[in-house]
């Protein structure tokens, strides 16, 4: 893995509540709007630093334990999926997981970091 921005930024929190993940987005960004809500899929826009960011956060997926948070820019803190996950693992105490790469031609889709009470390991993750 390059050390490059990752042209978007997603994570996946493990049983966590869609209130939690809220906090913590809003506590990172100077702005939080909900766009759209309805059942398990929540849209947002979060503003860092004057960009706006598209996030969509989607509840339930790859098992019923898990969220997906997708934020749709690189105009984030973070350089990469891995630093998002680690700062999300410390700020929600939950386990959260993210794709050991940037999507490059090559990589192992299934390989995965999983980030728990401050330990970080590589895993194979076939949902």
């Amino acid at each position: 893995m390059t050390n490059s921005r990752h042209p978007d930024i997603e994570i996946y929190v493990k049983n966590c509540s869609l209130e939690a993940i809220q906090d913590w987005l809003k506590s990172l960004s100077d702005q939080m709007t909900c766009n759209t809500s309805k059942n398990t899929i929540h849209e947002f826009t979060l503003t860092f630093q004057g960009n706006n960011v598209e996030t969509l956060v989607h509840e339930k997926v790859a098992g019923k334990a898990w969220t997906s948070v997708w934020l749709k820019s690189d105009q984030t803190p973070w350089v990469n999926d891995l630093e998002c996950a680690r700062a999300a693992a410390g700020a929600m105490d939950a386990q959260i997981r993210c794709v050991v790469s940037g999507w490059e031609d090559g990589d192992d889709p299934d390989e995965y970091w999983k980030i728990e009470n401050g330990t970080e390991e590589k895993i194979q993750w076939r949902t």
